[in-house]
């Protein structure tokens, strides 16, 4: 049934999903925080590299040493409190700026499901989360049994963005036509049981793999949402993210879009989910501390407010993923307007950048050992990423600069194969990169790609 702009922001559905999403994804982040804090990664990532990339317009948030383990405890605490509904607000807006600080850090440790995570926790900044089976109705003495449609509605419409968009970036020539970059992938993973040395090694299932992700990512949303195919496609969910992270380094992102998703299903189910925690709750306190009346509707008090800023928000993800077609050139070389995008697993890049530090009046010159400055990992990002490459040769001209050398000039060469082609002249070598300044304009001297990928 369609419903008329009015009337649609005047229906409510059961505070239960809300809850249920908000235990979930507050258990799912305070699981990564712990599993980040285990591995050493807090330390190896964001205390012992001598040099950290930068956002642009972001340049202002720095590394914080030792202070940053305190970081991480404040993002694990909210985590914890976002999960159990306590001090909801004030929680959810202490995670959603932690953890963006983190993620802010270094660009380097970008990944799609850490910018998705920074984008989920701002909207329930604005969704009443807590609204039942929460610590807060226990403080407050108030718990209310239905909200707005719409405030569930947005985290479906994240999620879907999220889903279609990444199926839209893989309509491409390398992904479907090429099989890339699957096909350097999964031979790789010859040493898993059964069908490592078999299946992985045919090409077949390398182009499978390509059309099947493509299809999943552009149809799932939609059957997640009809009722009727809504259990299979929530089985399809599973199998897809936990097969990707069995073959995929990626972390906790499997997990988190499998709890995510579980928002789809109609308010009754996640009311069952409540009801269970409730009993389960019960063996353990007093079951009447958890039995508040629900008697009441949640109202908002800025409606019109927190409604222009989701607007606003939205419309952003909708048009943001579509900034690349002010750029000219091959995105998948270029990257400008890659990021911030969807863009899942769609590239893989293998470069070199040798820096070239020079007098630029008596011509003298040496090579930069880049080693001596970025983690292997950093120079692995830096060597295929223009922005990178730009923002490490003002690094080395300061550097050099301190040290006492003058007239410093900086150039590169630099070389990048993409999704198994050869390797081609990425920046233009001639160009003195120590007086180019990043920006959101074109970077003319990322040299043209000798190839042609069709696609959107």
């Amino acid at each position: 049934m369609k419903y008329p702009p009015k009337l649609y922001f005047t229906q409510t559905t059961s505070a239960a999903s809300l809850a249920v999403f908000r235990i979930g994804f507050g258990l799912m982040m305070l699981i990564s925080i712990i599993r980040f804090w285990v591995n050493g990664w807090i330390d190896s990532v964001y205390i012992q590299p001598k040099f950290f990339f930068s956002y642009h317009g972001f340049e202002w948030i720095k590394p914080i040493g030792e202070y940053t383990y305190w970081l991480f405890f404040i993002c694990g605490l909210s985590a914890f409190c976002v999960a159990i509904g306590f001090k909801y607000r004030i929680a959810i807006v202490s995670f959603f700026l932690s953890f963006t600080y983190i993620e802010l850090m270094d660009k380097t440790t970008y990944l799609n499901h850490y910018y998705f995570i920074s984008l989920m926790a701002f909207v329930l900044i604005f969704v009443p989360a807590n609204a039942t089976f929460s610590a807060d109705n226990l403080l407050t003495k108030k718990q209310f049994k239905q909200v707005p449609k719409w405030t569930v509605d947005g985290i479906k419409l994240l999620l879907g963005i999220v889903y279609f968009y990444a199926g839209l970036a893989k309509i491409n020539s390398d992904w479907l036509f090429r099989a890339m970059p699957l096909k350097i992938w999964l031979p790789s993973k010859y040493d898993l049981p059964i069908i490592g040395e078999t299946i992985m090694q045919q090409e077949w299932f390398h182009y499978a793999m390509s059309w099947s992700g493509m299809l999943y990512d552009l149809v799932i949303p939609f059957l997640l949402l009809y009722k009727p195919t809504r259990k299979i496609a929530f089985a399809a969910v599973i199998f897809f993210h936990v097969f990707t992270w069995v073959l995929f380094p990626i972390g906790m992102f499997p997990f988190i879009m499998i709890v995510s998703a579980f928002i789809f299903f109609d308010s009754l189910t996640h009311q069952k989910v409540i009801n269970g925690l409730r009993r389960l709750l019960a063996k353990f306190f007093q079951s009447s501390k958890f039995r508040i009346e629900e008697t009441q509707f949640y109202k908002y008090t800025n409606k019109k407010l927190v409604t222009y800023i989701l607007a606003t928000f939205f419309a952003a993800q909708l048009l943001l993923p579509f900034r690349y077609v002010l750029y000219p050139g091959e995105l998948f070389w270029t990257e400008e307007g890659y990021r911030f995008s969807w863009r899942v697993m769609l590239i893989e890049k293998a470069g070199y950048a040798n820096f070239k530090i020079v007098d630029a009046e008596t011509g003298r010159f040496f090579y930069v050992e880049n080693n001596d400055f970025l983690t292997s990992f950093q120079e692995k990002q830096m060597s295929t990423q223009p922005d990178f490459i730009l923002e490490y040769a003002h690094f080395l001209g300061n550097h050099f600069k301190k040290d006492g050398h003058k007239n410093i000039q900086v150039f590169v060469e630099s070389f990048v194969g993409l999704n198994g082609r050869l390797s081609q002249p990425f920046i233009d070598p001639t160009v003195d990169l120590y007086q180019e300044k990043e920006s959101f304009k074109h970077k003319d001297w990322i040299l043209p790609f000798k190839d042609k990928i069709d696609g959107l």
